[in-house]
């Protein structure tokens, strides 16, 4: 269906803006008419055009000034000028302040119109790159905290393969990104990547979404259903959240896993499936084994491969990168001009406790860029739209108060736990943290821990 402009066509000529309304609405456009510049720089400012058409000569302010005026006013709607005198240097003055292009009266319709098709499929084509860059820019893993690289470098070395990979990790850590990108970098990256979320699908429905059904099998059942593993054909699938799968359904998976075949609902005859089967949770599920909810022989097919991801407090370098990547992904989703983060905004989000992990962080930066001042995002911005989670806080630390202070005190008691359970061990702690020994001792000194005299309790009380 062809695209429909909105244009606004400004000229004294009478004649000329009946003949040029006329022939774009025939053509289906919409076409507003003004026969001076200074009412058409309020119809620019107040609505919205696909393209403007001016002459250069009129009573009062000329084409040309009135381009300019769009200009300095950050109006950037594409214009076409117009004029029954042209010149050269005319026409360099108007291309000099930005008109998309310099037509000589008259011009014939057909002229006219194929303009309209240009300018409607350069914004067609801007449009797509945009939400091209953006769709790639929300699959790309962000990172530089070493342990970080080592999950890059497992990524890198299964990826090739056609092992399955089970990807273990809280919520919100960003395992559909790592499926997708073990997908992308794999042989089978031309085919689909088809998702299923275990947790969110009923279990009466489940075995219909992954396996598909036949018209009437059940009540419902109005037409045939081809499911998520038919789907994933000469692709990938994956199961996310598989540890809350029932264990009735584990047993049917487990055949479809063994067999390499899948049967619709109500069908009578197997359907050989070729897919790459990717699983997460961020459940136990060796405990789940043991407590007899996830069948053992299924643990054995899915675990081949385990990746873990670490949670997003232990990769806080990780942090900085991440918020400039989300910034980037919401002023292009939204087509913002871009938002500066202050430092010390950026410190303090990067000393949060982060229980959401890296969703709650890309929530998080949408917030502040709404709530961002002419200054972009400020400290105060972040003081004022950072959630203060009770799991950020042990439960003797303050629960209000200063942003600072709170985080603080995290630090503080994060550092203190983190030694303990190392038993002082400097290096093991810093690794763990991830930082350098040397950052780690300098923290403790800034947050007043005396880490010999802590060791020195520590060993005091084990005796």
């Amino acid at each position: 269906m062809p695209q429909k402009a909105n244009l606004l066509i400004v000229d004294d000529e009478p004649n000329t803006l009946a003949s040029l309304s006329r022939a774009f609405r025939l053509a289906g456009h919409e076409a507003t008419i003004c026969d001076n510049a200074q009412k058409a720089l309020e119809f620019a400012r107040t609505q919205n055009f696909d393209l403007i058409f001016s002459d250069v000569v009129m009573p009062g302010k000329d084409g040309l000034s009135f381009l300019e005026d769009l200009r300095s006013q950050g109006i950037a709607v594409p214009v076409v000028i117009m004029s029954g005198q042209a010149h050269i240097e005319m026409a360099v003055r108007a291309t000099r302040l930005g008109a998309l292009d310099f037509l000589e009266k008259p011009v014939s319709t057909e002229k006219l119109l194929l303009t309209v098709e240009n300018v409607l499929r350069l914004r067609r084509l801007e449009s797509e790159n945009r939400q091209l860059r953006y769709r790639l820019g929300k699959h790309e893993i962000v990172w530089t905290a070493e342990v970080m690289r080592k999950v890059m470098a497992q990524i890198e070395r299964v990826a090739a393969s056609e092992s399955r990979v089970c990807i273990l990790g809280e919520t919100g850590t960003g395992k559909e990104l790592v499926a997708r990108t073990l997908h992308e970098r794999s042989p089978r990256s031309s085919g689909p990547f088809v998702t299923l979320n275990c947790a969110a699908v009923p279990a009466e429905l489940i075995e219909s979404e992954l396996f598909g059904h036949e018209k009437g099998s059940f009540t419902g059942a109005a037409a045939r259903h081809i499911g998520k593993f038919e789907q994933a054909e000469h692709g990938t699938i994956f199961l996310d959240e598989i540890g809350d799968m029932p264990l009735s359904m584990q047993a049917k998976l487990l055949r479809v896993l063994e067999e390499g075949e899948v049967e619709r609902v109500g069908g009578d005859k197997p359907i050989s499936v070729d897919v790459r089967v990717l699983v997460a949770t961020h459940r136990n599920l060796e405990g789940l084994v043991r407590e007899g909810k996830f069948r053992q022989d299924l643990f054995h097919r899915v675990y081949v491969f385990p990746l873990v991801l670490p949670p997003l407090r232990e990769r806080r370098e990780d942090i900085p990168a991440l918020v400039e990547h989300f910034a980037r992904q919401v002023c292009a989703q939204n087509s913002w001009k871009p938002i500066p983060f202050a430092p010390e905004a950026t410190e303090a989000l990067a000393a949060y406790a982060w229980p959401g992990n890296v969703r709650e962080l890309r929530n998080v930066v949408e917030r502040l860029m709404l709530l961002a001042t002419e200054d972009g995002v400020t400290l105060a911005t972040v003081r004022s739209a950072l959630p203060v989670h009770p799991t950020s806080l042990s439960s003797s630390g303050p629960s209000s108060g200063p942003l600072a202070e709170l985080v603080q005190n995290f630090e503080r008691e994060a550092i203190l736990a983190e030694l303990k359970r190392r038993n002082f061990n400097i290096t093991n702690a810093a690794k763990s943290l991830g930082l350098e020994r040397s950052h780690l001792y300098k923290k403790a000194e800034q947050l007043g821990i005396d880490i010999q005299k802590q060791r020195r309790e520590e060993e005091s009380d084990a005796t």
